[in-house]
């Protein structure tokens, strides 16, 4: 290991489970119930357990399904041409129904409680989730949605866009959705290419104060998707939204009056449930096909072993409908918790906001991005100072690899007995390659585990598995969420190209990481990013650590420029209100990065931006400012929630001296 990795990551565990809790976790039951079965006789010890996973796919993913007590008709082998990737098929003969195994227990409990901007507040029960549900997928069946049909939401973090999900898979369709700060552009790059039946849409939404209406949008989009039969109208700035000027279209309201449908449609484990899109800026977004039993499968083995929820836990994840976090989060009505669903401005009107929240519903799971834990620590915000968190069991982080100082922030200002649980996977297999588990310490700095029956590795140039040492994240055979395939990929060969040519027959996922001797996993950012200076091959994550850590960098973006036969580091940053960027602020910056990562790392240039593209996913955006900074058209700049910052790293002086 490096000696930035041996410095970012002390041996010395952040946090540690209690021991005499152990036996409490959902991973001690789930283990009790393969050592009935004669499968496993458990030590005691995770990565024991992983390995038997991984080894035993067919009896470990056949036991989640019985321990959990899934709801369907598990039929013949568990798993075909294992030895095949892609081509190996999950409980091939198996049948269900998603949104029946979400709203199991429909009782009087709380299922839903929503919180927006402006203030309002929607709890729903199970009971009445279910039935707007089923009243929904009533509507939509009368309406000639049956299995296989596209239903897409273009929807704020609601209520309703669950209901749509549910009452969508009730029926066996196939449910998409992006959220509404896509813009006409980005919308129709997704939906256009998947052929909806029926859209259901928001007048609009609450941001920053505002009211940013959409009506004229969702009219421009239902004049472009030629395949619509029919469009629902929610009214979430009006209660009864004028839609007489809106072919096609009716109000959601009306369609939850709608005789609910008697029961829900069991489909093939393996039939299409979602269609997600990739956020990336290199072309069109790849439409991702994900199939009903594989997420279910995989939602539930995370959020109840390896994130312990289990009933009457009240679980939030900042996110929108756009992002693969809204379907992870939803999947938690399966262990029948309560989810907790914000829309807005996360630091809206102050940046206690969704902690104000996580203290009213005495949250138990607490999920955001990297980047949001990062603007709370240079905001100086403690949330253990002002609110009340002693429900709060564990907080989740993804988007972006979580710093050691992350770690060390959220330990320090959020609570000294809270499980910080980084975790990384993403859209393209709607969950997770390394994640958390209860029963481990956690480290600074570093993910605690590879997911159970993910049989995750990094590989080198040679595609040999290494330890401790930087590489492709990777994974050697099948698991349930991998993709059903691409949407109008009838060959298969997208697919194929995008996962499964770099190492044929294994998965490369396109992260640079280092596997750790405990088991645990470092993620140095997208492979696809990595920089190559002097033919040495640097993780940007390397780069971001030492300079986020300065107060007066407000976030930063690095890239690899060619120049002059070789590859030059190139970094931008956005300063904090009121810092000039001197020849002072650039030294100290350089020695940061010469110390704690290495004398390659320091980059050639230091440059002032006002803002760093992102996607709206709330992703950096390295790819497009690389094809800028080469003279390079950005293919896909939909995919970018403020394209415009990619000006100032056009036609820059500084790059071409």
């Amino acid at each position: 290991m490096n000696r930035a990795h041996a410095m970012a990551h002390p041996q010395a565990p952040l946090w540690k489970p209690d021991p005499a809790q152990r036996q409490n976790t959902q991973i001690a039951d789930f283990e009790n119930l393969l050592r009935r079965r004669g499968d496993y006789d458990s030590n005691g010890d995770f990565q024991s357990l992983w390995r038997w996973s991984v080894d035993h796919k067919a009896r470990f993913w056949s036991a989640l399904w019985d321990w959990h007590g899934v709801l369907g008709q598990m039929s013949g082998p568990a798993l075909v041409d294992e030895n095949r990737m892609p081509g190996a098929r999950f409980f091939p003969e198996s049948h269900l129904n998603f949104a029946r195994n979400l709203l199991r227990n429909a009782d009087d409990r709380p299922a839903l409680s929503f919180h927006g901007e402006d203030g309002r507040r929607i709890d729903l029960s199970r009971a009445a989730l279910r039935h707007k549900a089923l009243a929904l997928a009533g509507w939509l069946r009368a309406h000639g949605v049956s299995p296989g049909d596209r239903v897409a939401a273009y929807l704020p973090n609601l209520p309703e866009a669950v209901i749509a999900m549910l009452a969508t898979a009730t029926l066996g369709a196939v449910f998409s959705s992006c959220s509404p700060d896509f813009g006409l552009d980005g919308v129709l790059n997704r939906f256009g290419q998947i052929a909806p039946k029926v859209l259901i849409a928001a007048d609009g939404y609450h941001y920053s104060g505002k009211i940013i209406e959409r009506l004229d949008t969702v009219r421009a989009l239902v004049d472009a998707l030629p395949s619509l039969e029919q469009v629902l109208i929610h009214g979430y700035l009006s209660p009864r939204p004028e839609i007489d000027t809106i072919p096609l279209a009716s109000r959601f309201s009306d369609a939850l009056d709608h005789p609910p449908v008697a029961d829900f449609v069991d489909v093939p484990f393996n039939d299409p449930l979602y269609i997600l899109y990739s956020s990336g800026t290199t072309g069109a977004p790849k439409c991702i096909v994900h199939g009903v039993g594989g997420t279910l499968l995989q939602h539930i083995k995370e959020l109840r072993l390896h994130t312990d929820i289990r009933p009457g836990d009240r679980v939030f994840y900042f996110t929108t409908c756009g992002w693969m976090m809204w379907n992870w989060l939803v999947s938690a009505l399966a262990a029948e918790a309560t989810v907790v669903l914000y829309d807005g401005n996360p630091f809206h009107p102050d940046p206690l906001r969704l902690w104000h929240i996580a203290e009213q519903e005495r949250l138990t799971l607490f999920g955001t991005s990297a980047k949001y834990l990062d603007a709370l620590r240079k905001a100086g915000c403690r949330p253990a100072d002002r609110v009340d968190l002693s429900p709060l069991r564990t907080l989740c982080s993804t988007g972006s690899p979580l710093s050691p100082e992350g770690f060390h922030f959220v330990h320090e200002s959020v609570g000294r007995t809270i499980q910080v649980a980084s975790i990384s996977g993403g859209t393209d297999i709607v969950s997770c390659f390394a994640l958390g588990t209860p029963t481990q310490p956690v480290y600074a700095g570093e993910i605690q585990t590879r997911g159970l029956g993910m049989d995750v590795a990094v590989l080198d140039d040679a595609g040999h598995p290494v330890v401790g040492h930087e590489g492709e994240l990777c994974c050697l055979s099948p698991f349930p969420s991998m993709p059903v395939g691409f949407w109008n990929d009838p060959d298969g060969s997208r697919y194929r190209a995008a996962y499964f040519e770099h190492y044929p027959g294994i998965w490369r996922h396109g992260d640079w990481a280092t596997l750790t001797e405990r088991g645990g996993m470092i993620i140095h950012g997208r492979s696809d990013a990595v920089l190559n200076p002097g033919g040495v091959r640097i993780g940007t994550a390397e780069i971001y650590r030492p300079v986020e850590a300065f107060d007066e960098i407000a976030e930063a973006l690095v890239v690899g420029q060619q120049y002059e036969g070789d590859v030059r580091v190139i970094l931008f940053v956005r300063l904090a209100d009121g810092v000039i960027l001197d020849d002072a602020v650039r030294e100290r910056l350089r020695r940061a990065i010469r110390e704690q990562a290495s004398p390659r790392h320091v980059p050639a240039l230091i440059l002032a931006v006002d803002d760093i593209p992102r996607t709206r996913s709330g992703k950096i955006s390295e790819l497009a400012v690389r094809d800028v900074i080469h003279g390079r058209p950005v293919k896909n700049t939909t995919a970018l929630a403020n394209p415009e910052a990619l000006d100032q790293f056009r036609n820059r002086p500084e790059l071409s001296a």
